[in-house]
């Protein structure tokens, strides 16, 4: 679809218009200029959201400069982006003269694609943006502490995924059980546990206004069950504000139990086409099972999830894991490292946004007809299930 200079959207009491005229009087005028950006490429704000948004508004660069004007009714948390391309730039959007500078380099990426470092641009002129690039700077520690871990077992790694790659099983219990494997474990513990204490300091430390839903959302790319209490320790305020209401939306979805599930088509790593109805055929019971790489509560439900596999699977019990990673090569290294043997699919077809998932690990455990008889059981909740059904 030819793509026009600008379009202008309307959505939700909100109002914004992307183009090259004169700034707003009484609006937002966010002006760009970046050096890297050839003439003609798209630039688009798109909604902090857990929900597949449609670009808010979307201008061009001219002579390396582009501009948004427009007025809003409230502030409002966007990506500033390049369409087709990776990389993003958050910022608050607010009734002030705003100015984004800085100079960008197209980077190459393994699957094709182009990639910009977007978030070394700076923002200037607005107090809210200023304020967020301040909340959000938790994830720096983050980052440090993910590339220590990365150089500390950088050796012990480059073995384990030589392992995987030749599917050497005997080799892979090997390393894990050494004390470099234990260490790697251990220091994975506390990354994880690291992050939770960390983006709860900050929910907990804003939870008054709409900042503490809003940095539940702008942390995640969705939520899990494990962040229910945090929601119910905001405010009443922030629990009625947009971001608010948006995390209640999420955490506590419309409930499907005894309702039949949608069929879904997904492709394996070959490329072939598989469906649902086709992978219920011959069993009693299905569990599929929404995750992602980077999502903790996921990955401590796995080893829960092969003990019940490897004692149900023969009386009829699978399971269909489909990966919300945005990334090929991260759901890839994650099956690697897990060693999971039931179907496994990568979200190409959009099912997650089919069954309305809302965060992860979202479960249904479904009848060989498709009609659903559990929602998000895990533990010993699931264990119980299904001693139940197999009885």
């Amino acid at each position: 679809m030819k793509m026009k200079n600008f379009f202008c959207m309307a959505t939700m009491g909100l109002m914004a218009m992307a183009c090259t005229s004169q700034p707003a009087v009484d609006g937002y005028v966010l002006k760009g200029n970046i050096e890297g950006l050839p003439d003609g490429t798209h630039v688009q704000l798109v909604p902090v959201s857990h929900d597949s948004e449609l670009p808010f508004a979307d201008t061009t660069v001219v002579n390396g400069q582009f501009v948004f004007t427009g007025k809003m009714e409230e502030p409002r948390a966007f990506h500033l982006l390049v369409k087709d391309a990776y990389g993003s730039r958050n910022l608050m959007l607010e009734n002030v003269q705003m100015e984004v500078t800085g100079n960008l380099v197209a980077k190459k990426e393994s699957d094709g694609g182009v990639s910009y470092n977007l978030s070394s641009l700076a923002v200037k002129g607005s107090p809210l943006s200023a304020r967020y690039d301040s909340l959000l700077s938790a994830r720096t520690h983050l980052d440090s502490l993910y590339a220590l871990n990365g150089r500390k077992f950088a050796a012990f790694d480059s073995l384990m995924m030589a392992a995987y790659q030749v599917k050497d099983q005997a080799k892979i219990q090997e390393l894990r059980q050494s004390e470099e494997g234990k260490a790697r474990a251990a220091a994975d513990q506390v990354f994880f546990t690291t992050v939770d204490s960390l983006y709860h300091q900050v929910v907990m430390a804003n939870k008054d206004s709409f900042w503490g839903p809003l940095m539940m959302i702008s942390f995640t790319s969705y939520l899990s069950e494990d962040m229910k209490p945090w929601y119910e320790a905001l405010s009443p305020a922030a629990k009625q504000s947009y971001y608010g209401q948006k995390v209640k939306e999420e955490l506590y979805p419309a409930g499907k139990e005894g309702t039949k599930v949608p069929d879904f088509k997904v492709k394996d790593k070959t490329g072939k086409e598989v469906s649902l109805s086709a992978l219920r055929q011959g069993k009693k019971y299905v569990l599929i099972d929404f995750w992602a790489s980077w999502c903790n509560p996921c990955r401590k439900e796995i080893p829960n999830l092969k003990k019940l596999y490897a004692q149900y699977s023969g009386k009829g019990f699978e399971i269909v894991s489909i990966s919300i990673d945005q990334k090929k090569a991260d759901w890839e290294k994650a099956l690697k490292e897990e060693g999971l043997t039931w179907p496994n699919f990568l979200d190409e077809t959009g099912v997650a946004a089919l069954y309305k998932v809302k965060f992860v690990p979202t479960m249904y455990l479904i009848t060989a007809d498709g009609v659903t008889v559990g929602e998000n059981l895990r533990g010993e909740a699931l264990a119980t299930k299904l001693k139940e059904l197999f009885q």
